[in-house]
């Protein structure tokens, strides 16, 4: 069980990064003069969505299972969930999950 936690962990923070790049680069791509260098980067950031799409998939999954080994109620699952989709929310709800996890259920969380 600790597998998934750590599986758990790292998914959060690879899922919160790709969203503030790929937010960074929605921002420099429709907000900055076309043609621009900046510009331009944020158009080249655009792919960043995809992979968070797929790599947020597999977040869900893992989120899920955690929760469900955890025994956690509906709200704290949506909250992990909706973590992943907006910029920087993650960060602070995984720290909350590990805390939560390593106080309610230590044999879940050893690291």
């Amino acid at each position: 069980m600790t597998k998934l936690f750590n599986v758990y962990r790292v998914l959060a923070l690879v899922v919160g990064v790709l969203l503030v790049v790929g937010t960074l680069g929605s921002l420099l791509k429709y907000l900055l003069e076309d043609g621009s260098t900046l510009q331009q980067l944020g158009d080249d950031l655009t792919p960043i969505w995809l992979v968070h799409g797929w790599i947020y998939i597999v977040y869900v999954v893992v989120a899920f299972l955690l929760s469900q080994k955890a025994r956690w109620s509906i709200p704290q699952l949506l909250l992990m969930l909706v973590a992943g989709l907006i910029p920087g929310l993650i960060f602070w709800v995984e720290h909350r999950v590990a805390v939560r996890l390593r106080e309610d259920h230590p044999e879940l969380a050893r690291s």
